[in-house]
């Protein structure tokens, strides 16, 4: 199988976490019974689909997504599922204790997303880094208000 490390993997693969962070903080506040939960959860789900706009513009300013020579679709299509289905929130089997354990699972995921976006600063264009920094801080500031939250 051919190498697929390029910037606009690695940033499509952000959008993608983005958009099922989004998913996991709606159905979390869907589940929510106490109001607060249910504002907390919202405003979180926003904050993922804030960040899913900056990968959105950066996928288009980067070129978009080129495949590697000598490699299929369906090869790329397993390369980003396997880097996506490593993230705490996309492990087989950890639906139901994410959502019966939420703070918990929100921490793992935005650890586990600071991670990622730590790692994506090297690999992006010296000109794009400044968003993905900007996008790790703000993961930086969602662990301190689950924590916070959780207190």
């Amino acid at each position: 199988m051919a190498s697929f490390v390029k910037a606009a993997d690695a940033v499509a693969a952000a959008l993608e976490i983005e958009r099922r962070g989004y998913a996991f903080y709606r159905k979390v506040q869907e589940k929510a019974t106490k109001q607060d939960a249910k504002d907390f959860f919202g405003f979180m789900a926003e904050e993922e689909r804030r960040h899913e706009g900056v990968f959105a513009e950066m996928l288009k300013r980067i070129g978009g997504l080129d495949l590697p020579a000598g490699t299929t679709d369906e090869e790329y299509l397993n390369y980003v599922q396997n880097l996506l289905d490593s993230h705490a929130l996309f492990l087989p089997g950890q639906e139901q204790e994410m959502i019966a354990q939420p703070l918990l699972a929100a921490v793992r995921f935005e650890k586990d997303t600071l991670i990622f976006f730590v790692e994506l600063e090297r690999m992006v264009p010296e000109a794009e880094r400044v968003h993905v920094h900007h996008c790790a801080d703000e993961e930086r500031k969602h662990i301190q208000m689950l924590y916070k939250f959780g207190k």
